[in-house]
């Protein structure tokens, strides 16, 4: 590892958002002083972004890495937009520098910091993601996260097989800091902002301390910020797929038809219904295409949040633990 970071910054910032877990921080931040390399913590430069938590913390380990900072939000804006806007606090100082994205429940393990730099110094212009070759969730949570990986397939056409624990190179962090998809979805914003990325296959962690703040209506929420920043791709597909019934329901309304003047195996009543189910069919995709129509244009049309103008407004203070 000494080799790798031969060429690498001296300082490597780590964007850590954070909401009343103060003490899983604390146990990471003593795991990242255990199991990684002196020289590579002597490098790490900490931006804890708190997503206005209702408590405070009362003792945090120092010592660890070049510094800790906490990005103190006037309110909270949820666990995506936090990312986004410690990733813009630090794209607007005079010098960028590389930047690992974390949770702070210790999911994103340590051990896997030095993994990440090292493939970032092998791919020196790509974002280098997490790829969770091995997961320790409940069977019903992995199961519906392989629904969303195919629904997500489906809708966007692309594949997205990690999280937010990443690798920013520092020449890419004010180009990716001006892509507005990250305020809903970092992952995704990425994907849609056609920077280049990568990914290593890393196992997921286990949480250190305390419950996530996950509940099923945020974890759906979630998905659906992931498909919504490639809307386009995703209305066009919806779109396609109503065509697609338009002219199942046309060919079916045309065997009704013949089957009912052409031959005697028609029963009484039953053409009717089908060809009135038919329209109903036909009538649903064509309202439902106009509304896509509506959606995107609206969306092109609006003027759009980017992260690195606006994050100001978000920002109570900047206080150094030390």
């Amino acid at each position: 590892m000494d080799k790798t970071l031969a060429s690498y910054p001296d300082r490597i910032n780590v964007v850590i958002p954070l909401f009343n877990d103060w003490q899983a921080l604390g146990l990471l931040l003593e795991r990242i002083q255990a199991v990684n390399e002196d020289t590579l913590v002597r490098r790490l430069d900490f931006l804890i972004v708190d997503d206005c938590s209702s408590a405070n913390y009362e003792t945090l380990p120092t010592g660890i890495g070049q510094s800790l900072s906490i990005l103190r939000l006037f309110r909270n804006v949820g666990h995506q937009k936090a990312i986004a806007l410690g990733l813009s606090h630090l794209a607007s100082l005079p010098e960028q520098y590389p930047t690992i994205v974390m949770d702070s429940d210790g999911e994103d393990r340590p051990e896997d910091i030095p993994e990440l730099i090292k493939t970032g110094v092998g791919n020196p212009n790509r974002i280098v993601f997490a790829h969770r070759a091995k997961r320790h969730e409940s069977l019903v949570f992995r199961l519906f996260y392989e629904v969303y990986k195919r629904v997500f397939q489906l809708l966007t056409g692309k594949v997205i097989t990690f999280g937010n624990f990443s690798l920013v190179p520092a020449q890419q962090l004010r180009k990716l800091t001006h892509v507005s998809e990250i305020w809903n979805n970092y992952p995704g914003g990425v994907i849609r902002s056609r920077l280049p990325y990568t990914a290593v296959p890393l196992e997921r962690g286990r949480r250190l301390a305390g419950e996530s703040k996950m509940n099923f209506v945020s974890l759906v929420l979630h998905g659906l910020s992931a498909v919504s920043v490639l809307m386009d791709t995703t209305a066009v597909r919806l779109a396609l797929f109503c065509v697609i019934m338009v002219v199942i329901s046309i060919s079916g309304i045309g065997m009704v038809v013949a089957l009912r003047l052409f031959t005697d195996t028609a029963v009484p009543g039953w053409a009717n219904y089908l060809v009135f189910s038919f329209l109903i069919v036909i009538l649903q995709a064509f309202l439902i295409s106009l509304l896509l129509v509506f959606i995107v244009l609206s969306y092109r049309t609006q003027p759009q949040f980017i992260p690195a103008r606006q994050f100001q407004d978000f920002v109570e203070k900047v206080e150094k633990v030390y």
